[in-house]
């Protein structure tokens, strides 16, 4: 083989199947790449760098994973055959490695990076994202690019008790949780994942069986970056001015050490913005009072540049001065910038039925942190087709979380959901998902939309507490309410704080948001990020059981604002008015064909007239959705007098259809005719059926038999005899 396809492999065993990297033989262009194989499955991770550009003062990255139909033998659905914009699940894998990389770039890296994942292969039974996490570690560990890792990640289940690596696609219905963890060799860096009720220990556990795991997936890593790893970039360290931060110290300190303790967000941050503002003006107009001189272009410009790093140099001193001045002060007294202790919980408002036409809505206040939230309930053709590599499905359960730009008191156009927005709301909707009715018992799809209001802090978890409020309104009755609260942590030396439902500030200054949903009795859903190398376990378990806590009380707030509506935050005892209505009836499938009619044209008349849904299943279950109770009571009643099966013993009035000389043939219901045999018209002999009937008549007759070829004989004689006997006794 010629030297340029020659390529490097590492393999590694997890959970029970081997995964194997290699570099060196395709996309050789980039600065990084490598093709992560685990099972069938095949995934192809690049790495690349944009030149240097001057005047960025933030890391543009960007991590874009795409799974092509062709890598599973399928072609797209839908009217153009061929990938548009990444679907949900594309934007939360994506996320997930952008969140988790994006920590360990060298300080200083400013250059604009892009790491594109693309499935070449799908195993069915094989989930895509871990492979190209790990894939994308390597890619940037193999490169140029200063990433301090490698790190690794891994898909944790619990089936029948036992933690499990990775379980395949089919596992996963049997599993009581589903977490993904990333982390490096000293600790966790990400956590996502849902889990059912599952107690704080326990998931702590799955914590430390993933770090295990983990450390195994570094070691094909570190061994291609020996045998092939490209020198690494130097960044500069950047340069420090002592001189002109003692300057802005002695300007702003005093002023900030005041601002930061302003308890309301809007005040707060316009004294900050008025102490940059004026730090800003005195240091720039004390630079162009100097005297230089500008004897061609190039002086100018230099001078230009010079000003530009002044100006950056004091904000980001400002920034740094400010997350000190935080830091110390929850450090050395405890205190928040907002008044509270680190255990506090903010003011917590709640309101239910604040849209009066919705199916069900809540609005919930934690602070300035503000959700309204919306229930809607609907039909089976209202549940949202997902075609993914490994299936084909319908789901009947969706949560849509939407930030605008008044919640912060920003003024942008309005764009589609951001990549924000999907991860906020698939989050909120793990955390739910596991309370819902089975949809067996509740065969209603659910929506559920959460409009942020305000935001300071955590608008996922009051997503996920007005959600619960809102399902409570609607009358789904749900195994048990749900809450969630956000964490964060400040970590000098050896000094530690954990901190209960963090501001917006705290997030961005601290060094964890870890966000944890669930019940009184356990975890629903988490998700966790960490910016600093490395979170001792017991600060972990800190972590978890100080949430618990907060959880708690958020519920105990929810069940108090709302007692005199849902008591013990039980639901409504019946749906609301404006929700629609559903009956199930179950038919012989054999008589489907009576109730859909040549064309369907039977089951359109039944739509038109009852204003309804119905949907039929090949098992014979008919699910009817109508608009009101009284809807769904005449469509149920047609779709039971189209499919009605005659009844031995039972007593019809008849109409007879043909008179024949040994009987009557009379329909007991639509579609429906018996024989009334002539020995069976009337006590004694009958003569002539005339005698007794003629068609067109409305006569009593009982069913008293039906023969294995469905053929029903009827009895005049015995259904009057029947009616003598009720009317003696």
């Amino acid at each position: 083989m010629p030297y340029w396809f020659q390529s490097e492999t590492a393999t590694v065993e997890v959970g029970g199947r081997p995964m194997t990297l290699e570099a060196g033989k395709l996309a050789k262009q980039a600065a990084g790449s490598v093709v992560v194989t685990y099972g069938d499955t095949v995934v192809l991770v690049t790495a690349t760098r944009a030149k240097p550009r001057e005047g960025v003062n933030f890391f543009p990255l960007t991590v874009d994973f795409q799974e092509k139909t062709s890598a599973a033998g399928k072609i797209p659905g839908g009217f153009f055959k061929r990938e548009g914009r990444l679907s949900d699940r594309e934007v939360l894998v994506s996320r997930f490695i952008d969140r988790s990389i994006r920590p360990l770039f060298a300080d200083g890296y400013r250059d604009e990076t892009h790491i594109v994942a693309t499935v070449l292969s799908a195993d069915p039974d094989e989930l895509c994202d871990i492979p190209a996490f790990i894939g994308a570690s390597a890619a940037l560990t193999l490169s140029p690019l200063p990433f301090l890792g490698p790190i690794a990640a891994v898909r944790v289940g619990r089936i029948d008790g036992s933690l499990v690596a990775n379980p395949g696609y089919s596992q996963l219905p049997e599993s009581d949780m589903d977490l993904i963890v990333a982390g490096s060799r000293a600790a966790l860096v990400m956590v996502e994942g849902s889990a059912n009720d599952v107690p704080e220990s326990e998931v702590l556990d799955a914590l430390k069986f993933a770090h295990a795991e983990i450390i195994r997936l570094l070691e094909p890593q570190e061994d291609l970056r020996r045998r092939i790893g490209k020198p690494k970039l130097e960044v500069a360290a950047a340069a420090t001015d002592a001189d002109l931060e003692r300057r802005v110290r002695e300007a702003a300190q005093a002023r900030l050490e005041e601002a930061i303790r302003i308890t309301s967000k809007g005040e707060r941050y316009a004294a900050l913005d008025a102490i940059e503002a004026d730090v800003l003006e005195r240091f720039t107009s004390e630079f162009r009072t100097q005297q230089v001189s500008f004897d061609s272009l190039e002086a100018v410009e230099t001078r230009q540049r010079e000003l530009r790093s002044l100006t950056s140099g004091v904000t980001n001193i400002l920034h740094d001065l400010r997350a000190g001045l935080m830091r110390g002060m929850v450090i050395s007294n405890g205190k928040r910038i907002d008044g509270r202790a680190t255990t506090d919980i903010r003011p917590i408002a709640c309101e239910v039925s604040v849209a009066p036409r919705a199916h069900g809505s809540g609005l919930f206040t934690r602070g300035e942190t503000q959700a309204i939230v919306y229930t809607t309930l609907g039909s089976a053709s209202d549940e949202q087709l997902i075609e993914s590599l490994n299936e084909r499905y319908y789901k009947n359960f969706m949560l849509h979380y939407n930030f605008p730009p008044f919640s912060v008191g920003e003024a942008r156009f309005l764009r589609g959901p951001s990549r924000r927005d999907i991860g906020h709301g698939n989050l909120a909707e793990r955390a739910l998902r596991g309370v819902l009715p089975d949809h067996e018992s509740f065969p209603y799809t659910i929506r559920i939309v959460s409009e942020v209001l305000e935001s300071n802090g955590s608008s996922s978890m009051a997503t996920v507490c007005g959600a619960t409020l809102a399902l409570l309104d609607s009358g789904v009755k749900i195994k048990a309410p749900v809450a969630g609260i956000a964490m964060g942590l400040i970590a000098e030396g050896d000094q530690i704080a954990i901190l209960s439902d963090i501001l917006g500030d705290e997030d961005h200054l601290g060094d964890m948001d870890f966000k944890v949903a669930g019940t009184r009795s356990g975890v629903t859903a988490l998700q966790m990020d960490i910016k600093i190398r490395s979170v001792d376990w017991n600060v972990m378990a800190q972590a978890l059981d100080q949430a618990r806590a907060g959880r708690l009380h958020i519920l105990d707030c929810m069940e108090s604002e709302t007692r005199e509506v849902f008591g013990d935050l039980s639901p409504r005892s019946e749906l609301s008015r404006y929700a629609p209505r559903v009956e199930v009836v179950f038919v012989n499938p054999d008589r489907i064909r009576d109730v859909i009619g040549p064309g369907g044209k039977v089951i359109r008349a039944i739509q038109e007239t009852t204003d309804s849904k119905i949907n039929i299943e090949d098992s014979g279950q008919v699910t009817i959705f109508a608009p009101d109770h009284d809807a769904c009571a005449r469509a149920r009643r047609m779709v039971e007098e189209l499919t009605q099966e005659a009844e031995i013993g039972r007593v019809y009035l008849a109409k007879v259809k043909r008179v024949t000389d040994f009987g009557a043939f009379a329909e007991i219901f639509p579609g429906t005719d018996g024989l009334i045999h002539i020995s069976h018209l009337a006590e004694g002999r009958v003569d002539k059926v005339e005698d007794v009937c003629v068609e067109g008549d409305e006569v009593l007759a009982k069913c008293i038999d039906i023969d294995p070829s469905g053929r029903i004989r009827l009895s005049r004689k015995e259904a009057l005899a029947d009616a003598a006997a009720r009317a003696a006794s």
